[in-house]
C-alpha cells in the first residue's frame, strides 16, 4: 500500500499548517483557554465557511467536499500541532462520522449539510469505544413522543457541550440503543462545565429532563457502523496526537539550539541529541502507522481490519505523544514546566487525551483478544 500523499493532500496538510501557525499560535490558544467559550468563533467560522473543512469527508450529495479520511486525518495533524482550540474534533470528526455511519438517510442529509457548510457545531460524549457508548446510554433513557423523542439522564463528559448549538447522543430505548440529537437551548436541558486538566478541550455534563429529540439512527446500520465509527474516531484523535508530538520535539530542538550551559548550547550534547532522536523515532513510527490507518480506511477494507489498524495507531500516539510531552519538558530544563512555555500544555493534552477511546490498557486488550481470535 502506498503511502505517500498525492498532490492535493500535500496542499491541505501545508495550507492547514499555515492557516493554524498564524491563528492558533501559543498566545491565541491561551486567549482562548482563558475565554468564555474556550474558543474563538471568528476562527471556527472561517474554518467553516472560508476554509471548508468541516466538508472535508463528507459526501458531495450532502454538501461536503467528498474527500476522507486521510485529508482530515491531515488537518487535525496540525489541529493537534497548534492545539487549536475549536467544536472542530467534537462536530467533524465526531458527530459527523457517526451520523455518516450509522444515520438514517433522511438524518444525513437533514444534519450533514449543516456541518460541512459550517452552520452548527455540536457536542459529544467522548468516552472509550462502542461498549463504553452502550454502557453510557443506559444512563439516559429515550421515550417516543408523537414524533419526536423525549430523555431523561445524564450524559457524562460531553466534549463542546456547553458552547454547541446541538448535543448528540445514545440513548436507551425499548428496542435499544439509539442515535439523538438535541438542541443545546432544549427545555429540559441543563448544562454543567466540568473543570478539566486540559484546557484546551472544555467538557460539561448534560443532564436532560424530558429533554425533546430527534432519533437520527438507523437500525439496519448500526451495529456495523458503530464499530467503523470507533474505529475512524481513534484514527482522527491519533493523528492529533501525531501533531501533539512533532510539535514537542519542534519545541524542544528550537529551544536547545539557543539554550547554553557551561559554554555550550545544550543541543550540541550528545545525551541531548539522543533523547531527539528518540523522540523522532517515535513520531516517524506513529506518521506512518496513522497514514497507513488512514488509507485503510478511505479504501473501505472490512470493519474487522479498520478497527485493528486503528487500534494500533492510536496505542503508538498514546506513548508517542506522553513520551514527546515529558521529554520535552525535562530537556527544556527548569522552565519546562511552568506556564510561560508550552510543553506544560502539551503534556496536559497528551495525559487527558490517552483516556478518550479507550486507554492504552483496554486497547491491548482488545488487540490481544482479536489476535487469539485469529490464532484460535
Amino acid at each position: 500500500m502506498d503511502f505517500a500523499l498525492t498532490d492535493d493532500q500535500t496542499m491541505i496538510r501545508d495550507a492547514a499548517e499555515s492557516f493554524l501557525g498564524d491563528v492558533s499560535d501559543s498566545a491565541a490558544v491561551r486567549r482562548a483557554m482563558d475565554s468564555e467559550n474556550g474558543f474563538d468563533r471568528e476562527v471556527w467560522q472561517r474554518i467553516g465557511s472560508e476554509l471548508g473543512w468541516c466538508g472535508v469527508a463528507i459526501a458531495e450529495a450532502h454538501g461536503g467536499l467528498g474527500l476522507g479520511p486521510v485529508e482530515l486525518a491531515l488537518i487535525q495533524e496540525q489541529a493537534g500541532r497548534r492545539l487549536l482550540c475549536s467544536p472542530f474534533f467534537a462536530t467533524v470528526c465526531a458527530a459527523a462520522t457517526v451520523i455518516a455511519e450509522i444515520g438514517s438517510e433522511p438524518a444525513c442529509a437533514q444534519w450533514l449539510p449543516r456541518i460541512a457548510a459550517g452552520e452548527i457545531a455540536m457536542g459529544m460524549p467522548l468516552y472509550g469505544d462502542v461498549g463504553d457508548w452502550a454502557t453510557h446510554a443506559q444512563a439516559i433513557q429515550a421515550r417516543a413522543d408523537g414524533d419526536r423523542w423525549r430523555l431523561d439522564g445524564v450524559a457524562a463528559r460531553v466534549a463542546d457541550g456547553a458552547t454547541a448549538d446541538v448535543l448528540l447522543v445514545f440513548a436507551e430505548t425499548d428496542s435499544g440503543l439509539g442515535l439523538f440529537a438535541v438542541e443545546r437551548a432544549a427545555t429540559g436541558v441543563e448544562l454543567n462545565p466540568l473543570p478539566t486538566w486540559d484546557r484546551t478541550r472544555r467538557f460539561a455534563a448534560v443532564r436532560f429532563a424530558a429533554a425533546g429529540a430527534q432519533r437520527l439512527d438507523s437500525a439496519a446500520r448500526i451495529d456495523d457502523g458503530l464499530s467503523r465509527a470507533a474505529s475512524l474516531l481513534r484514527l482522527y484523535l491519533a493523528a492529533e496526537q501525531l501533531g501533539c508530538a512533532q510539535q514537542c520535539l519542534d519545541l524542544t530542538v528550537d529551544y536547545t539550539a539557543t539554550r547554553k550551559q557551561f559554554g555550550r548550547v545544550v543541543g550540541g550534547f550528545q545525551a541531548v541529541k539522543h533523547r531527539c532522536a528518540q523522540m523522532m523515532v517515535k513520531i516517524e513510527a506513529l506518521r506512518s502507522a496513522v497514514y497507513g490507518a488512514a488509507a485503510c480506511a478511505a479504501g473501505r477494507v472490512e470493519t474487522r481490519q479498520l478497527a485493528m489498524e486503528c487500534i494500533m495507531a492510536r496505542l503508538l500516539a498514546v506513548d508517542a505523544a506522553f513520551y514527546c510531552a515529558q521529554e520535552a519538558i525535562q530537556l527544556h530544563g527548569g522552565v519546562g514546566f511552568t506556564w510561560e512555555y508550552d510543553p506544560q500544555l502539551y503534556f496536559k493534552r497528551a495525559q487527558a487525551a490517552a483516556n478518550w477511546f479507550g486507554n492504552a490498557e483496554r486497547l491491548r486488550a482488545e488487540l490481544a483478544d482479536a489476535l487469539l481470535d485469529d490464532a484460535a
